[in-house]
């Protein structure tokens, strides 16, 4: 009935200096030179196609681009069909009377700075290009709503009634045309439970099947046709999940009316070698690493995701929250970009089950002068996120410098804050101080963190890790303070580690690597999981294993080390030069005191789970040095600075 083309292939890139190349989608041109003063401007993509296989009295052609950074220019044939400010969203375009036999479909792409589209001041790479995929969609001439903020044209709202045992469910779509809509819900199995008709129809699940996030994220299929004098026109399917959730600011997160404490990672969607102009393997790859970890929630920094990764994110259970990129500083300009990225955040996504919340903005306070015209823009923000979605709740992410009597942290439903204490400024216990003192001042508004971390690099070690040295041990250390400091204040909505994996940031030029963001748990090309990764899977995680940490610190300089253990079990042995040393009890961190030789294995045991490591004994003229590793040549000492 719909039909689909891909149209990723056989485009002709043009750079700013003009020269041509053949590429395919997703493509940035920042891929390689996205990490440090990497080219911002405009450039060209060009496509020649026959006419696609349509009757043009009864279908239409639309052309759909899945995410352009950061504003479009589509002409077709010499002729602009339409004019996109947004690089993460979906917009699409009639383009039926302007095909011919043969075509030439072009694209002015622009990322370069200026004050009116978001964002253009952050921690992270702004990636130009068609980086996501792009396809022809013919539909009926007579269909389901194509032309609104990108939306599918339909809107399914569910929830539990009747002590959990049945699903309410309201189906509301919308048309080019009047005509008859015919609704069906399946189950998972495909089973058709309930059937109802009409623009807006409200239907009841029997004996409902909840989402339940990670450990049951049962989804319906919603099936709505449309019929136009007795002739089916037009079909959508969307999935669903039915589930209700709410937060209170003396208990935190609930999901289904039971506590669901909310714990989780933020994520970029670039890679390396690959920026932004990710596919579906790169995004199932992250997922399954955030999973393997134990995480229940996904904070999806600071724009829209591809909608794949969203399905994924209904389909595996992560509660989400979403949000656009009003970062940094506020634009006067871009109050309307705002908006529009807003409507195209909700209208896009608000089928998924996954999202709890609409994130209105990011450290916004951070170098804004216009503070009330600011404050005007979040007051709008959050009354459209209400009249748009009034099922989910608003929240924001406020600058670390940003105090709690700051007006900006009391618009939205819900607060949480980004904050680096022990990490940018000394003082682990400061996060405790903080979360005390906002709780004691405002104890009926709710609290999380979006944002905590420190740089963390696998090729810098220390015996004696210090704020600021970018070793996997101080990374491992500050981790460490913080799940404790979260398990002492149970009362966050949500917490969120900065971030899951290492992301580019052309702002940066640090820990010996240019342009990159080293907070990550995982690096930027996914191959190495830090020691951090193991602290957050011991506490969250529920298949066995244990991990001997500073594998990669293998050459001391100690008689003794302390060799540390990362594990879900209440028990670990260690094992040296296969000889039994102890056998610890206890929770998530065990540390054993191992004498060194020239060469020592070790082996840490749990059950059926093991980990080994070896390290060895060496002499070095300067105790101030650090262990880097240095590629293909093996580990060296080498100077801090």
């Amino acid at each position: 009935m719909r039909s689909i083309i891909s149209f990723n292939d056989n485009w002709i890139f043009t750079d700013h200096n003009g020269a041509e190349t053949a590429v395919n989608l997703p493509h940035t041109w920042n891929a390689e030179d996205g990490t440090k003063n990497y080219y911002r401007g405009m450039c060209q993509y060009r496509k020649e196609f026959s006419r696609p296989a349509h009757d043009p009295e009864t279908q239409r052609v639309y052309v759909e681009f899945h995410g352009v950074n950061s504003t479009a220019v589509v002409t077709l044939n010499g002729v602009e069909v339409l004019t996109h400010d947004g690089g993460y969203s979906t917009f699409r375009k009639d383009i039926t009377d302007e095909l011919k036999d043969d075509n030439i479909l072009s694209v002015s792409v622009d990322n370069s700075p200026n004050d009116r589209v978001y964002p253009q001041k952050a921690d992270f790479t702004f990636y130009g290009g068609i980086y996501r995929d792009v396809e022809l969609l013919v539909v009926n001439k007579n269909h389901f709503d194509l032309d609104y903020y990108g939306g599918p044209g339909i809107q399914v709202v569910a929830k539990p009634i009747e002590g959990y045992e049945k699903g309410a469910v309201t189906v509301e779509t919308w048309a080019n045309v009047e005509g008859d809509v015919a609704v069906k819900i399946l189950d998972a199995e495909g089973n058709e439970v309930v059937s109802g008709s009409g623009r807006k129809a409200e239907l009841v699940i029997p004996n409902v099947h909840l989402w339940n996030g990670r450990k049951d994220p049962y989804l319906y299929t919603a099936v709505v046709t449309l019929s136009v004098n007795g002739a089916v026109c037009d079909e959508i399917k969307t999935h669903f999940g039915v589930r209700d959730f709410h937060y209170h600011p003396k208990t935190g997160f609930y999901l289904n009316g039971k506590s669901y404490p909310l714990h989780g990672v933020s994520r970029h969607q670039d890679h390396k070698g690959l920026g932004n102009a990710i596919g579906k393997a790169q995004h199932e790859e992250d997922m399954d690493i955030i999973c393997d970890m134990g995480a229940n929630t996904i904070r999806l920094a600071h724009y829209q995701h591809d909608q794949y990764f969203y399905d994924l994110c209904d389909e595996r259970g992560m509660v989400v929250w979403a949000e656009i990129p009003y970062i940094s500083e506020h634009m006067p300009n871009g109050r309307e970009n705002t908006i529009s990225q807003m409507k195209e955040l909700i209208t896009q996504n608000f089928n998924h089950t996954s999202i709890v919340c609409w994130g209105v903005s990011n450290e916004i306070t951070i170098s804004t002068k216009d503070k009330e015209d600011m404050l005007d823009n979040h007051r709008v923000l959050n009354d459209l996120c209400h009249k748009m979605d009034p099922t989910r709740f608003t929240t924001l992410a406020c600058y670390a410098m940003c105090g709690p009597f700051n007006r900006s942290a009391h618009i939205t439903d819900v607060v949480s804050w980004n904050l680096y204490l022990g990490w940018y400024v000394p003082g682990f216990w400061l996060n405790d101080v903080w979360m005390w003192f906002f709780h004691t001042v405002y104890p009926n508004r709710c609290l999380g963190y979006s944002e905590y971390g420190c740089e963390g690099m696998p090729n810098l070690h220390s015996a004696h890790p210090k704020r600021g040295d970018h070793t996997e041990e101080y990374q491992a250390k500050y981790h460490e303070y913080m799940l404790r400091c979260f398990d002492r204040h149970p009362y966050m909505w949500a917490t969120h580690v900065w971030t899951m994996f290492d992301f580019a940031s052309a702002m940066r030029d640090q820990g010996g690597e240019p342009g990159m963001n080293h907070k990550g748990l995982v690096t930027f090309d996914r191959k190495t999981y830090k020691d951090s990764f193991y602290l957050y899977k011991a506490w969250w995680s529920d298949d066995p294993f244990v991990h001997i940490c500073s594998k990669r610190f293998t050459d001391r300089t100690e008689d003794k080390i302390a060799v540390k253990v990362y594990s879900n079990q209440n028990e670990v042995t260690l094992y040296v030069n296969g000889d039994k040393l102890d056998t610890q009890y206890g929770s998530h961190i065990f540390t054993f005191t191992v004498p060194m030789s020239a060469n020592v294995t070790v082996k840490a045991a749990s059950g059926e789970c093991s980990d080994e490591a070896t390290f060895r004994k060496v002499s070095i003229p300067n105790p101030d040095y650090v262990l880097k590793d240095t590629g293909d040549k093996g580990a060296n000492w080498t100077n801090k600075g």
